[in-house]
């Protein structure tokens, strides 16, 4: 492989900084699972139809599927590794677990990132606009009703957090 189909990436990743070469081609997808061993983003339809593969950049969700590595140069990525706060898991997670909006638990990480980046827009979305929002990702298992219950709990949550 020659340098031009070469990129000299830095980008930062859950709070930690990862810098090196990596080839011009290699997806975000490729470059989380394979290079830095972050599992959680998963394959599935490799073309951003499914939402198995949503992360944050910027606080913006992308298909890490189809979005280049190099395009994360300089920017911050979320995984769902980096979700919880330590021990503390965050209220989306805990809405998921509390309304069982995992069910098979494969399109889970995508479905909490894609509910990551909707509050991030939209604190206090409505059903209506949860269901659209999240008509990129696909649940096989039809857990929609409770992933929907999950994100306005967790909505109501951030809202109104505990003491």
């Amino acid at each position: 492989m020659n340098s031009q189909s070469r990129f000299n990436l830095s980008v930062s990743v859950n709070g930690t900084t990862w810098s090196g070469e990596v080839p011009i081609e290699e997806t975000l997808l490729e470059f989380l699972r394979n290079r830095i061993h972050f599992t959680g983003t998963k394959r599935s339809c490799e073309s951003a139809v499914c939402g198995a593969c949503t992360v944050l950049v910027d606080n913006h969700t992308v298909s890490s599927c189809n979005y280049l590595a190099f395009e994360a140069n300089g920017k911050f990525v979320l995984t769902i590794e980096g979700v919880a706060r330590g021990d503390k898991l965050d209220p989306l997670q805990e809405a998921f677990i509390r309304n069982i909006g995992a069910q098979c638990g494969y399109c889970t990480p995508g479905q909490i990132m894609a509910a990551k980046g909707l509050l991030l827009e939209n604190p206090n979305p409505t059903r209506e606009q949860i269901a659209e929002w999240l008509s990129g990702n696909i649940c096989r298992c039809g857990a929609y009703g409770a992933i929907a219950q999950s994100i306005l709990e967790a909505a109501q949550a951030q809202s109104h957090p505990k003491g």
